[in-house]
C-alpha cells in the first residue's frame, strides 16, 4: 500500500492536468456528456491520475477516504432527498468561499470541515457530513471539471436510483449531471479513492 501510494504521489505530482479547482460563476451548457432517456449516470471512459492535492488530502485524512462498503446507488427516497439539500444548502450557506493561496501547493490544498475554502473543500464537507448521517462513501463521489469560463471545478456527485446528481457551492439547487453547465473532467472510483476515471 505505501509503495503504492508513493508512486501515485509521484504521478500526480508531475501530471500536467492535475485539477485546481476554483469556483466561478453559473452560465452555458453541459458538454462530453452522454445522452440517453430515464435515468442517466455518467460514464467512466478509463482510468486517469488522480489530482496530486487529493492524494495528499487522503494521506493526511485516511478516515475521510476509506471505504465504508456500502451501496453504490442510493434509493433516493423523500427522506434522502431531503437531507441532500439540507446538506447542500447549509454547507452553501455556512462556509465562506475562498481559493487557496497561490503559495500554498500551487494553490490547490484539499480540506474537510472548515469554515472557509475552495470548491473542493465544499465538496469534501459535504461528502463528509453525508458519511456521518450514515451514506455510503460508494454513492458519494469528488468529481472535477470546468465551468463554462474554463476554471477548473470541483463537485460532489450522488449515485442514486434516480440518476447521478451534483450538489454544487455555486447554486443551491441540486441538479442531474446532464442539466448541469459544466464540461466534465475526471471523476472518483466508488471504491478506491485513489483511482479516478476521465469523464
Amino acid at each position: 500500500m505505501k509503495k503504492t501510494f508513493v508512486t501515485l504521489l509521484a504521478l500526480a505530482f508531475t501530471a500536467a492536468n492535475a485539477c485546481s479547482a476554483f469556483a466561478a460563476g453559473p452560465a452555458g451548457f453541459a458538454r462530453g456528456l452522454t445522452s440517453g432517456s430515464g435515468v442517466s449516470y455518467i460514464s467512466e471512459k478509463g482510468t486517469i491520475i488522480p489530482p496530486f492535492a487529493q492524494v495528499l488530502f487522503c494521506a493526511q485524512n485516511p478516515a475521510e477516504c476509506r471505504d465504508n462498503h456500502g451501496l453504490s446507488v442510493v434509493a433516493l427516497t423523500d427522506k434522502e432527498m431531503l437531507e441532500l439539500k439540507d446538506v447542500n444548502n447549509s454547507v452553501n450557506r455556512t462556509m465562506i468561499g475562498r481559493n487557496d493561496p497561490r503559495n500554498e501547493l500551487n494553490g490547490d490544498v484539499w480540506k474537510v470541515n472548515v469554515r472557509s475554502g475552495d470548491c473542493e473543500d465544499f465538496a469534501l464537507t459535504k461528502r463528509s457530513r453525508l458519511m456521518a448521517m450514515g451514506w455510503s462513501s460508494r454513492a458519494l463521489r469528488i468529481a472535477t471539471a470546468y465551468t463554462p469560463s474554463g476554471e477548473g471545478h470541483a463537485v460532489l456527485v450522488v449515485r442514486t436510483d434516480k440518476g447521478d446528481l451534483v450538489l454544487d457551492n455555486r447554486k443551491s439547487s441540486i441538479k442531474n449531471w446532464r442539466d448541469t453547465d459544466l464540461r466534465w473532467d475526471k471523476i472518483q472510483s466508488d471504491t478506491d479513492p485513489y483511482v479516478w476515471y476521465r469523464l
